[in-house]
């Protein structure tokens, strides 16, 4: 029997924020992805990229500013600026931790794109705040050249939309390093959001929500489960109300019920409780496990996370 297969989702806890934050979290991040190798799964990482890549946007449109006779950076040039970046940084620590461990595996970023819908309803109405503030004048500039702001404490920021992910157009090169049971990083942030134009791939002016993208890869994969890292050990109902209650397991019909229902943050819990949803199908065998970096190892051996099946 093959080994089974899990795609790893990592969130902002795991990543950082700052180059240095970065650089310590990865290496705590490497012990957790260490501990589900040596339990002889076969890995697949995915990761957010918020801060990175509105670092990358505002480093980039203030070069643009005391230098325009270069060409502004497009946003899907800045994604993958960041994938590159953070998948830098997570190869260096896994492939560390590993060896430190005796096992010899290697470990490899995919500059990975992903197809979207040029009509989806998202591109008109964009919802994710990214890059620098600027003032009411440079706002200007901004929707003069067909971008969306929005205004903001201290001025305006830059909007863009978050379209749905239909395909992962570098899917058959993440298999087959699968296959070779090598560690694979992929859909970084999300994945470059790309439209399809005659034979071509063009940048999308937006970014994907990273779970939805990594349920997809895990669908993509057929993965045998989805894990999903965050901030919190367990999925509560109620969250932060006197009567909050951690969940040990969420049955689909149940997660679809309290998903209608608002019961999870729209920013925040909600996507990757869609993002189960969506993977886990009509599967009666795919699971969903959510839970916190530091409690990874604990919670796939079945001792705390939430768990979500049929």
């Amino acid at each position: 029997m093959g080994k089974k297969r899990i795609v790893i989702a990592l969130g902002h806890d795991a990543l950082g924020t700052t180059v240095l934050e970065q650089w310590n979290a990865t290496k705590r991040t490497a012990v957790a992805v260490a501990e589900f190798i040596k339990q002889d799964y076969q890995v697949v990482i995915t990761h957010s990229n918020g801060p990175q890549v509105g670092m990358i946007h505002t480093a980039l449109s203030e070069f643009y500013q005391n230098h325009p006779d270069y060409t502004p950076t497009p946003m899907s040039v800045c994604s993958a600026m960041s994938q590159g970046y953070i998948g830098y940084d997570l190869q260096q620590a896994i492939r560390s931790e590993l060896v430190g461990r005796g096992i010899y595996k290697p470990v490899s970023t995919i500059l990975t794109q992903v197809t979207v819908d040029p009509y989806d309803e998202a591109f008109y109405k964009p919802t994710k705040i990214i890059g620098r503030v600027m003032t009411a004048e440079q706002a200007e500039v901004e929707e003069a050249k067909g971008n969306h702001t929005v205004k903001v404490d201290g001025g305006y920021r830059r909007i863009v939309a978050a379209p749905k992910p239909m395909e992962i157009v570098e899917i058959d090169a993440i298999k087959a390093l699968c296959d070779a049971d090598q560690v694979v990083i992929a859909a970084g942030g999300g994945g470059i959001p790309v439209l399809t134009q005659d034979n071509s791939l063009k940048g999308a002016s937006a970014v994907v929500e990273k779970d939805i993208a990594a349920g997809l890869l895990a669908s993509e994969l057929d993965a045998d489960m989805l894990v999903i890292l965050t901030s919190v050990t367990k999925v509560c109902k109620n969250f932060g109300k006197s009567d909050e209650q951690p969940l040990d397991y969420i049955s689909v019909a149940d997660a679809k019920k309290m998903l209608e229902a608002g019961e999870f943050g729209e920013t925040d819990m909600a996507p990757k409780i869609q993002a189960a949803i969506d993977y886990i199908g009509d599967s009666a065998i795919r699971k969903v496990l959510i839970t916190k970096l530091s409690d990874a190892g604990n919670a796939v051996g079945g001792q705390t996370g939430t768990m979500i099946g049929k």
